[in-house]
């Protein structure tokens, strides 16, 4: 279907350089692409982070990170936001020797990276990069279906995936698949996973989807006993700990429900400690589920001789004596 522009709405105009529909369209985001208009449209006039926001609709944190990307792109070439900073754009920067390979290669060989590095390329170097290698190229149009419009900051975290942390492109993106279905798709959290893969060898697509199973399957666990919890924050690195231990364990949402109730009922608070400490006895005691515990329970009572101290003792000194001699 074929467009025109109204020219009749036309008053005054403003120009876009050249560059930036040229190259940057896809690149760059719409956020990026409104603070650039509006900082076009505002020349001749001091604006501010607050400005920019009420004006474009983005925070005021991602009017800040428009105006550097824009800055790296050659566009703006001060940090005030005015008539000077919108400068003639120069040409594409060509890509430092030491920030990148002069070219990449189209397959990976499946070892992970000597060397872990952090990218912080600009986005006229991003985008030779994308020019240049196919992999690239279909990694950012791939990734972008899974994750909407890339930030410049996910460029990065993608370049330092393939580039430096020695990934397939096949293992990114079923990385960015997972990361995505447990919404946590912020760029630290996937370069850490990234390196994590890199640190363990993990580079085939079978070595991915494995590793993404043991994952989803960790997460959908820990889910779970927050839920059993009542938590309304992650947890810990102890309390973390603990919970992988009880997966491997092979102890039973069902079961670390209970254990968390009898701690409740005898601490009046949530005990991790004191939770595991009761699982133990109980896998120790060879229960592994709420039945035999309960069944165990009942035996050790029926056969407990009758405390003739002439003191009663207290829920919590009766379930002690049940951890310890159960």
């Amino acid at each position: 279907m074929e467009l025109t522009v109204n020219s009749g709405i036309w008053g005054a105009m403003f120009g876009v350089p050249c560059i930036v529909a040229d190259n940057f369209l896809k690149l760059a985001t719409g956020g990026q692409i409104k603070v650039l208009l509006y900082l076009l449209r505002s020349s001749g006039k001091p604006v501010s982070e607050h400005d920019i926001a009420v004006n474009t609709g983005v925070t005021e944190q991602e009017a800040a990170e428009a105006v550097l990307f824009w800055q790296q792109a050659n566009v703006l070439t001060s940090t005030e936001i005015n008539a000077e900073s919108l400068a003639p754009v120069a040409p594409l920067l060509q890509i430092s020797q030491q920030n990148v390979s002069a070219s990449v290669p189209a397959t990976r060989e499946s070892v992970p990276a000597p060397e872990l590095r952090r990218v912080q390329l600009q986005p006229s170097e991003i985008a030779k990069m994308m020019k240049d290698s196919r992999d690239i190229s279909e990694l950012f149009r791939i990734s972008e279906s899974t994750l909407g419009t890339l930030t410049h900051s996910m460029q990065n975290s993608l370049i330092q995936l393939y580039e430096y942390f020695g990934l397939k492109k096949e293992v990114i993106i079923t990385l960015l698949t997972y990361c995505a279905q447990i919404e946590k798709t912020d760029c630290r959290y996937i370069e850490r996973v990234g390196a994590d893969w890199s640190d363990k060898g993990i580079n085939t697509l079978s070595g991915a989807q494995k590793e993404v199973q043991r994952l989803a399957k960790s997460h959908d666990y820990t889910v779970k006993i927050m839920k059993l919890f009542e938590m309304d924050r992650r947890p810990t690195t102890k309390q973390a700990g603990f919970i992988e231990k009880w997966q491997q364990t092979g102890f039973d949402t069902e079961l670390v429900k209970y254990a968390y109730e009898k701690a409740v009922e005898n601490t009046g608070k949530l005990s991790f400690p004191y939770i595991d400490k009761v699982l133990m006895t109980w896998r120790d005691s060879g229960c592994m589920t709420v039945q035999e515990v309960q069944s165990a329970e009942l035996d050790y009572k029926s056969r407990r001789k009758p405390d003739n101290s002439g003191g009663v003792p207290s829920d919590i000194d009766k379930y002690n004596v049940v951890i310890d001699k159960f």
